[in-house]
């Protein structure tokens, strides 16, 4: 197995229109040279709603390129899938997948050190930003939906640099795991698991209350 990632780019947004009034900083581009990695995240990102994106458990999303060939053999041509950035990353990332990566590893971003606190939970506005109805959909039944990072440590980091896996106190919860049992229905055929879930600290916040919810 990998005990590192490869960075393909780093990537930052700010809030700009996107529907209907709602604006997102979903379109991210990547940064050149060296990027300050701040509690809150990438210095020069931003979140348009503050309610369910940014903060301690979602400082910074991850979104491995090993699934982009994935993509575009259901979407060919699709422009958003010839550079990174296509899903809202921060870090554009090849060696390791949600099903390698593990709930609680800790890894250098730079100087930087990182925590994987949960997965993304996808929502409305990938479907809007591909201009399809299945992007949702497909991210929920096979699981390829990308992670967050807490940051421990704050630092600089640059791309085209390695992420060393540093830690890996929970081996037998791979995100993809935990996704298929919190978002993906697998909480119905695995109730302890979920309620071990909903015990673990170094699980966000709000999936453990997600994992409350689902076992009461």
């Amino acid at each position: 197995m990998a005990e590192h990632l490869t960075i393909a780019a780093l990537l930052t947004g700010t809030p700009m229109p996107f529907r209907d009034g709602d604006y997102s900083a979903i379109a991210k581009r990547p940064v050149d040279g060296v990027v300050r990695v701040r509690w809150q995240g990438l210095e020069g990102d931003a979140v348009a709603d503050p309610i369910h994106h940014g903060g301690w458990d979602k400082a910074i999303h991850l979104y491995p390129q090993d699934h982009y060939d994935w993509w575009r053999e259901r979407k060919p041509d699709h422009p958003l899938l010839q550079a990174p950035g296509a899903f809202g990353e921060n870090i554009a990332s090849l060696g390791m997948t949600e099903e390698e990566i593990c709930l609680g590893d800790r890894f250098s971003l730079g100087s930087a050190l990182v925590e994987v606190s949960h997965g993304r939970q996808p929502c409305w506005k990938l479907d809007h930003r591909f201009g399809t109805r299945d992007v949702l959909a497909s991210i929920v039944k096979t699981g390829r939906a990308g992670l967050y990072f807490r940051v421990l440590r704050e630092g600089e980091a640059e791309a085209k640099g390695r992420m060393e896996l540093l830690d890996r106190p929970f081996p037998d919860w791979p995100i993809a795991r935990v996704f298929r049992l919190l978002i993906g229905g697998r909480h119905k055929v695995e109730p302890d698991a979920v309620r071990a879930l909903a015990n673990m600290p170094v699980l966000a916040e709000v999936w453990r209350d997600r994992a409350r919810k689902l076992v009461e």
